[in-house]
């Protein structure tokens, strides 16, 4: 099976970014930095920080998956992404464009969703958009 997954921003930068993220949100993305796959001694991992969970950073999606197929006690691989501006929902269906950084690991399946270009966030926000925004953001359905 064939995957369509985004390369990551860097190669060269693979493996150097921070542990700690934020866990998925923001509706949107703008670069892969990595994919990683988490290990868990306690699942069976290899214990290679002592007793402590770790992960493994990858180029390509394909190589995440066929090391934590292989991996005893590994997750499924994740995409560490950025997002230079997101959506935010503080509560549901108030939504807020915010225009910060932000580093975040999401299943790899949300990057199915597109891209941000610099009129997605603008258009999500659009008093005229159709009530079902959130699936057309999803790629669910279209307009």
């Amino acid at each position: 099976m064939m995957y369509q997954y985004p390369p990551v921003l860097d190669p060269a930068k693979v493996g150097t970014y921070a542990a700690l993220a934020d866990a998925g949100g923001g509706y949107v993305w703008d670069s892969v930095l990595e994919y990683r796959v988490w290990c868990h001694p306690e699942a069976g991992a290899p214990d290679e920080a002592d007793g402590d969970d770790y992960y493994y950073a990858f180029e390509t999606y394909e190589d995440a998956l066929a090391f934590s197929t292989l991996t005893i006690g590994a997750e499924e691989p994740l995409a560490l992404i950025v997002q230079e501006e997101y959506i935010d929902e503080p509560e549901p269906g108030r939504y807020v464009h915010i225009k910060k950084r932000r580093i975040a690991e999401w299943p790899v399946s949300y990057l199915n969703r597109p891209k941000r270009t610099s009129q997605t966030i603008p258009e999500f926000l659009n008093p005229d958009t159709p009530r079902n925004r959130l699936d057309v953001l999803r790629g669910l359905t279209e307009q």
